[in-house]
């Protein structure tokens, strides 16, 4: 039976706050803390009142209508006051919005306990309750808009007399709830990827709950927010929003229990028949047509369109999803889902990836509990209808061929091609795919999110390059691999059966040197890996002797690049910048790289409470970022000798110089091959067969003459020429 409650009508637009008022308060305390303009407002003069009640306005008690010097009572017309009202500044305009315009002035609206600024725009709203509104608002149409006493606008705390079970959490990356966090308005992706590791780590898990619960207020009583110039109009029920300045709202169904940041240069925008509902949504967002999400953050500049649906999930900046599903996700920045039958589940996602059309990652019931996971470092690309199951772990920049992946992975070699060969019943990994056969696509990856990152807070610096400390690291760790298997396979053989047991270190050495010395018989051999697949069948590793190759010579060029960006002086402050060069591991936090010192460092400041709130943890963020180009430096370099085989002690300026102008060709390369493999599209019979001749394709895809990153990459590889250039002249190399 619904629970409808029966009071007098002289209660409406009163008692807001239904717990016990704090000794000398009043229920509009904290309205008053929230809007400090009441200072400004006055009580209504006698004329003005019959003026109101002549233009069929009506009020409960017109003592608690308060209003500005410059209120004009003709620009009031058909409404209803309850409760104590505030207006500001009403003057003979209309406001103007995307071709929609209204008269300044509140009309047809029923009106409950709230404050406007000046020249605001009120048409037709059933019932707006307990809400401050900017100046120069427009609130057109719009069924409910109205604020409990206990909102929490989306975070997830609770309020004075609420049990646990009311609290709002996100199940991010498990669906049993394991790594559940309490959303904040504010969680950058490093927040979020912090909290859902180190589970068994009470005492820093009790650390991240307590900055959350302090950084808001847990007294009853706040109102709902709209900034200025907010545009909200035909929409049905927004319930418990609080809304910053310039959001557009249009059409949405039902709105509750969210924070919409919005500013004027990062304005955010909710379309038509959209469901969201406890949620953060960040600066510059857009959610469009039909949209479902429940249980959210949306990080700044992040898209929702299409119907998509985002569930128990955090979506990292500049990313997009449309049309599919997303469920129990945490997903680093720059991550794109366009298509209506992907589905993402219970996954990690580390940032700059690609969800292909019938792409399902995750069987989310493959155990015996739905409670399995997903890891996916930088650049994930699974491709058309994809099927993989948890458990499974890939490294950076997989690229995932069709195919249904019947149990589950650990590719730990990155930039790798991954292919399910039915017909031959094996697993087959190319490792450096990119390198080999689409040079265009790896380099414009990091290229295009440079470009379209608009985040206006880089509190986090997100690296995008496909070289880089993470990456680097798992490239060491795939030639290891690499070379352990061309060793067995080596030894497989009947003429080089070993007469003793063979130690994987002597496994290691004979298949490095053969890697190096007799590449042409590697590739000869049939190499198999072992642990990259939990089933019985053959996982065999493709065209390794160029991969390890080119792993040693992208590492040689990763250890030049940054040494060129440097831009130090002398050899001798490059010697002072590099003297503690090491090489060790690295993570992702959000889409930020830190050493794993840096990050054990960072815990165990949370532990010991010396970073105490999300702020102190963000501004750590800051200063991390600012040591990262050295940091940077210091593992490129160390990188670079341990494959050149030199000690920092025997660097010398003479091998900088014959290494400086080896990367100038390695630069060369690279330039080529994006070009030469965009330049594979152009001349391919079977995409020319949509177009009448070269002409009309150069019109419809664009000439290759005019690509502009093509053309980009040709002007850094000159600036890059000059630099070397530079350095060994100006050095004296």
């Amino acid at each position: 039976m619904n629970n409808i409650k029966k009071k007098p009508l002289s209660e409406l637009g009163y008692n807001f706050i239904e717990a016990p008022l704090p000794k000398g308060k009043d229920e509009y305390y904290l309205r008053n803390e929230q809007w400090s303009r009441q200072g400004e407002y006055r009580r209504l003069l006698a004329h003005e009142v019959e003026a109101l009640v002549r233009n069929d306005n009506s009020s409960d008690d017109w003592n608690n209508i308060f209003v500005s010097n410059e209120f004009n009572p003709q620009l009031v017309q058909h409404c209803h006051f309850f409760g104590m009202v505030r207006i500001g500044k009403l003057e003979p305009y209309y406001l103007e919005f995307h071709n929609l315009r209204l008269p300044v002035g509140l009309y047809n609206s029923t009106i409950c306990a709230c404050d406007f600024g000046d020249n605001v725009v009120v048409h037709n709203v059933n019932y707006l309750s307990h809400y401050i509104l900017g100046n120069e608002v427009i609130v057109a149409n719009v069924n409910e808009m109205a604020t409990t006493d206990y909102a929490k606008f989306g975070n997830g705390i609770l309020k004075e007399g609420e049990s646990e079970s009311g609290r709002i959490q996100l199940e991010l990356c498990n669906e049993n709830g394991g790594r559940s966090v309490m959303p904040f308005d504010g969680m950058l992706p490093g927040d979020a990827y912090l909290w859902t590791r180190s589970r068994d780590d009470q005492q820093l898990q009790q650390q991240f709950k307590a900055f959350t619960e302090k950084q808001f207020d847990k007294r009853r009583g706040y109102y709902g927010m709209v900034g200025d110039r907010c545009v909200i109009k035909n929409c049905k029920i927004i319930k418990d929003v609080t809304i910053g300045t310039d959001a557009y709202l249009k059409g949405a169904n039902k709105l509750k229990n969210l924070t919409i940041n919005s500013s004027s240069d990062a304005a955010s925008q909710i379309g038509e028949g959209c469901e969201l509902v406890n949620g953060i949504i960040g600066y510059g967002c857009r959610v469009f047509y039909g949209v479902k999400a429940v249980r959210f953050v949306m990080a700044s500049h992040s898209q929702l369109k299409y119907g998509a649906r985002l569930i128990n999930s955090y979506l990292g900046n500049n990313a997009t999803i449309s049309c599919c599903e997303v469920l129990n996700s945490l997903i680093f920045p720059a991550h794109e889902q366009h298509h209506n039958n992907s589905f993402l589940c219970a996954a990690l996602i580390m940032g700059q990836s690609n969800m292909a059309a019938g792409a399902t990652i995750g069987s989310n019931h493959n155990s015996r509990g739905a409670d399995g996971e997903i890891i996916a470092g930088r650049g994930f690309w699974p491709g058309l209808c994809v099927s993989l199951k948890h458990n499974s772990k890939f490294a950076s920049f997989t690229l995932i061929s069709k195919g249904n992946y019947m149990s589950e992975l650990h590719i730990n070699i990155p930039f790798c091609l991954v292919l399910n060969d039915e017909h031959d019943n094996r697993l087959k990994i190319m490792p450096g795919y990119w390198f080999m056969h689409n040079m265009y696509a790896i380099a414009r990856n990091s290229w295009k999110y440079v470009d379209r990152d608009k985040r206006t807070d880089k509190t986090q610096q997100i690296e995008y390059d496909y070289l880089a400390p993470d990456s680097v690291e798992e490239m060491f760790q795939g030639m290891a691999i690499m070379e352990v298997a061309v060793g067995k396979a080596w030894y497989a053989l009947p003429e080089n059966m070993p007469k003793k047991e063979i130690t994987e270190k002597d496994l290691r050495k004979k298949g490095k040197e053969l890697l190096l010395q007799q590449p042409e018989e590697v590739a000869r051999l049939t190499i198999l890996a072992s642990g990259m697949e939990n089933s019985s069948r053959e996982v065999q590793l493709l065209k390794v002797h160029k991969a390890y190759a080119l792993f040693r010579e992208l590492i040689v060029f990763y250890g030049m690049k940054n040494i060129v960006a440097a831009n130090k002086p002398s050899f001798l402050a490059l010697q002072a910048a590099i003297k503690t060069a090491k090489r060790g591991e690295w993570h992702n936090i959000g889409g930020q790289l830190m050493k794993a010192e840096t990050v054990n460092l960072l815990k165990q400041k949370i532990r010991k409470n010396k970073i105490a709130s999300w702020p102190q943890l963000h501004e750590q963020y800051i200063e991390i970022g600012k040591e990262y180009a050295s940091d940077k430096l210091q593992h490129a370099v160390a990188s670079m000798l341990e494959i050149k085989e030199v000690s920092l002690k025997n660097f010398t300026a003479a091998l900088l110089a014959e290494w400086l102008e080896d990367s100038t060709r390695t630069m060369e390369w690279i330039t080529h091959n994006i070009r030469y493999s965009r330049e594979k599209d152009y001349k391919n019979p079977f995409r020319q067969l949509a177009y009448e001749n070269a002409n009309e394709m150069n019109v419809v895809v664009g000439s290759l003459e005019d690509n502009a990153f093509i053309n980009e990459t040709l002007n850094e590889l000159g600036e890059y020429k000059n630099r070397v250039r530079k350095i060994i002249n100006e050095w004296e190399l």
